[in-house]
């Protein structure tokens, strides 16, 4: 008997819950076989899922509400662990803590013997102690605040969750106001990115990602001065989405659009060094993190990294203002795209970086997109090559997977791109 469409989404939900279940279970142990295996198993998976949400008009409504149930769960999973190595998060505990106790975040060294007695148990294992912090302000007052009502590693995490459900409630409006079947909430809540690099190793990029689908929402209602400064905010947590600028060109009035400039502006105040915007350890970040980062390595022989660094800003605004002027109607991949391009020429790719890609992913243009969120899974093995003393160095076999499957996913969207023009032309040929 064939399967109807829920109870296919139904079996692959189940195949997700069981894959990220036992991936949950060796969490401690990121990259290793028995976190990478379920995790591979669970991202093809969620692109089966993807292939039904393509093709099924619509979903009853209890099959979307049984699928983000299982989303909640598997989210419970990974929150009840500890962070995984990729620890970020103890960064933003000791950011948000010496903010309260006067300090500033940008001058404060955690490996300063002068501020040895500001560490807690799990501010002493954070990555890179000896370099201030690199995040913008606005993800530091976002620190801040969270420390404030209760200063744990949890307690960042249950915040970052809390962003991520505020993303689906977002969801929810976008598709009923762009008529979109609500099923492709799903495509959004069922990533397994989610659940590793949210719940579990909690990361600041989910608040950024809020911040870029509220302006998009309000811009879609034409809440202008909403969206601009939504938009503001979500620059000021990283400054990835700074590429997307274009497409506020012209939808936006010229006086809303300096709003969102101070709010960036306002929220550097707190942080200001004898009148000079701070960068912490930005400048390091630029010159000596690299990872996962093909293009900008073969670039790297004859270019300084602060000009590969503006020309991956510029790749994005270009393919940003294309998209705005290609067309005038909003579309989910005019935010995916221009971020996804300035990534790819970026020197640093992380997976969680990813995240913020994750909102937009709704339409079959964006397809390769969507491959890539997936085929990102293998570099996890770098963590576990770390730690049994090998190089943090992404191994050839991997950015052959990652992105061969891309520039496959690339083709064949091209391919059909092109295929049903030339379908529609000769239909209409024998009709005549």
């Amino acid at each position: 008997m064939k399967l109807t469409a829920s109870r296919r989404v139904y079996g692959l939900g189940i195949i997700l819950l069981v894959s990220l279940f036992f991936c949950s279970q060796n969490f401690s142990r990121i990259g290793a076989p028995f976190f990478l295996i379920p995790l591979a198993v669970a991202g093809i998976a969620y692109l089966l899922a993807i292939r039904e949400f393509f093709s099924t008009p619509g979903l009853p409504r209890r099959v979307i509400i049984v699928g983000l149930v299982l989303a909640a769960v598997w989210h419970f999973l990974f929150l009840l662990k500890p962070p995984g190595s990729d620890d970020d998060i103890h960064r933003y505990l000791w950011d948000g803590r010496v903010q309260r106790l006067g300090y500033n975040p940008y001058l404060a060294i955690p490996s300063d013997p002068a501020l040895a007695g500001l560490h807690t148990q799990e501010t002493r294992s954070l990555n890179h102690p000896d370099l201030p912090s690199p995040y913008p302000p606005g993800a530091e007052i976002f620190f801040r605040a969270v420390t404030a009502i209760h200063e744990s590693v949890f307690a960042l995490k249950l915040a970052f969750v809390f962003c991520d459900f505020g993303i689906v409630l977002v969801l929810f409006d976008v598709l009923r106001r762009s008529d979109q079947p609500a099923h492709w909430v799903l495509a959004y809540a069922w990533h397994p990115l989610l659940a590793v690099e949210v719940a579990g190793s909690g990361h600041v990029d989910i608040v950024g990602a809020l911040l870029l689908i509220v302006s998009a929402a309000a811009l879609m209602r034409r809440w202008r001065a909403a969206a601009v400064v939504a938009f503001g905010l979500a620059v000021s947590v990283k400054l990835l989405p700074i590429v997307l600028v274009p497409l506020y060109w012209r939808r936006v009035r010229a006086h809303e659009g300096v709003l969102a400039g101070i709010v960036i502006g306002l929220l550097y105040v707190p942080f200001l060094n004898n009148r000079r915007i701070p960068i912490g350890s930005l400048g390091t970040y630029v010159h000596s993190f690299r990872f996962n980062d093909p293009i900008f390595a073969a670039l790297e022989r004859v270019a300084s990294p602060e000009f590969l660094v503006a020309l991956a800003v510029l790749v994005g605004f270009l393919v940003a203002f294309g998209m705005r002027t290609r067309s005038a109607q909003l579309s989910s991949d005019a935010f995916a795209w221009p971020m996804t391009a300035s990534l790819l020429c970026s020197p640093v790719v992380y997976p969680w970086y990813l995240l913020w890609l994750l909102p937009f992913l709704r339409s079959a243009s964006a397809l390769p997109v969507v491959v890539w969120t997936v085929s990102i899974i293998p570099t996890y093995i770098v963590w576990h090559l770390r730690a049994t003393g090998r190089l943090w160095i992404v191994p050839c076999w991997v950015l052959i997977i990652e992105y061969g499957l891309v520039a496959i996913a690339a083709a064949m969207t091209a391919w059909l791109q092109l295929k049903v023009p030339a379908v529609s032309y000769l239909s209409a040929d024998r009709e005549r």
